[in-house]
C-alpha cells in the first residue's frame, strides 16, 4: 500500500526539495562526490548525535533577504539597449546565548542597493532619499540573469557582517550554501531546499530513512563550490521521505576529522531551532531565528511600491 504524507512546508514556497524533473533530488548533480571518508559505503547508516559533542556556548546566525525592486531599460547613443534591475538586499545576524536561552537580533544589520545592468554608460540612480549604485556586470545582460547578480554583493555583506560579530567560542550558521565564505571559521551552511541528488539510490535510502535528529555520514563535493557535507533530519517534519531533511556544509580545507567534529556540533545544536508549522509556513527547515532575522531584514528594505514609484519618477526627470 503506498503511504502518503502532507508536508508540513507551505506548497506556496514551492517545496522543500525539487523533484518534478528539474534540479531537485530525483535529478544527479554533476559534481564529483566521494562517499568513503567518514565510513565506507558500505557501513552507510543513519549517526546518533554525539551526546558528548562540544555545544558552543553562542550560535550565531547570518542571513540576508533581497528583493527586486525595479526593471530598467537604457537606451544608449548607438540605438543599443540594456536592461537593468534596481535591487534592494540586506543581511544581519542574530546571536543566540545558548546558556540563558536568549536570542539577540545584534547591531550592525545593514542594507545595500544597486543598479545591475551591463549598459556601458548607466550611472547610478537617485530615487528620493535613496541611491542605486550601478554594479556593471559582464555579458549581455539578459533579464533572467540579473536577480543572480544581486548574490555576489549579499554574501560581500553578509561575510563583513558576521566576521565582525565573532567570538571565541561560537557557531556561525549561514543561512544557505557556503561558497565564497568557506574561509571563515567554525561555520556551516545550510541548505533548507534540496536542488540535487548528490548520492546513489542506495545511499540516498539512508537518508530518507533518518529519524530527527539523526545525520549521514559525511561526503565530499568535488566542484567550484567544492565541501564536507552531509544530511540532518530535523524535529517536527510530516514523517514524508524528505520532509525536515535539510543538507549542512563546511569547509574542504578541513580534514576528515575536523569536518566530523563539526558536522557533530551541529548535529547537537541545529536542530533545536527548528520551526514549528503553527509558526512557520516553511517548518520546520526555515529556523526560528533566521525566520526573525529575515521579518527585520524585509523592514529595513523600505516600501516596494515607494521606492518602485521614486525609480519611475526619477528616470522620467532624467528624460525630460
Amino acid at each position: 500500500m503506498t503511504t502518503m504524507y502532507v508536508d508540513s512546508w507551505d506548497p506556496s514556497y514551492g517545496a522543500a526539495f525539487e523533484g518534478d524533473g528539474g534540479d531537485g533530488p530525483a535529478s544527479p548533480s554533476t559534481a564529483q562526490v566521494e562517499t568513503h571518508h567518514e565510513v565506507p559505503d558500505d557501513q552507510w547508516a543513519p549517526i546518533d548525535p554525539d551526546r558528548g559533542a562540544r555545544r558552543p556556548a553562542v550560535v550565531l546566525l547570518v542571513d540576508g533577504v533581497r528583493r527586486n525592486d525595479a526593471l530598467l531599460w537604457t537606451r544608449e547613443e548607438d540605438g543599443t539597449s540594456y536592461a537593468g534591475l534596481a535591487a534592494s538586499y540586506g543581511a544581519g545576524v542574530v546571536r543566540c546565548d545558548l546558556a540563558n536561552g536568549v536570542a539577540t537580533l545584534l547591531p550592525g544589520a545593514r542594507v545595500g542597493r544597486g543598479l545591475f545592468t551591463a549598459s556601458p554608460s548607466a550611472s547610478d540612480v537617485q530615487a528620493g532619499s535613496v541611491s542605486y549604485t550601478v554594479r556593471r556586470i559582464s555579458g549581455a545582460g539578459e533579464v533572467s540573469k540579473l536577480p543572480a547578480a544581486v548574490q555576489a554583493p549579499l554574501t560581500e555583506l553578509e561575510i563583513e557582517i558576521s566576521s565582525a560579530a565573532r567570538e571565541d567560542d561560537d557557531l556561525l550558521v549561514v543561512d544557505g550554501p557556503l561558497r565564497s565564505r568557506r574561509q571563515l571559521p567554525r561555520t556551516v551552511g545550510y541548505v533548507k531546499t534540496q536542488q540535487r541528488q548528490y548520492l546513489s539510490a542506495q545511499l540516498t535510502g539512508v537518508v530518507t530513512s533518518l529519524l530527527p535528529g539523526r545525520r549521514t555520514p559525511l561526503f565530499k563535493l568535488g566542484s567550484m563550490w567544492g565541501a564536507w557535507t552531509w544530511y540532518l533530519r530535523l524535529p517536527g517534519g510530516s514523517g514524508a521521505p524528505w520532509g525536515g531533511i535539510v543538507r549542512l556544509e563546511c569547509s574542504p580545507d578541513l580534514t576528515v576529522e575536523e569536518a566530523i567534529e563539526l558536522a557533530a556540533v551541529a548535529a547537537v545544536t541545529v536542530p533545536r531551532f527548528a520551526s514549528s508549522a503553527y509558526k512557520d509556513p516553511r517548518a520546520p527547515q526555515n529556523l526560528i531565528p533566521i525566520a526573525g532575522l529575515e521579518r527585520r531584514l524585509r523592514g529595513m528594505l523600505g516600501d516596494a511600491r515607494v521606492l518602485h514609484r521614486a525609480l519611475a519618477l526619477s528616470t522620467a526627470a532624467g528624460r525630460r
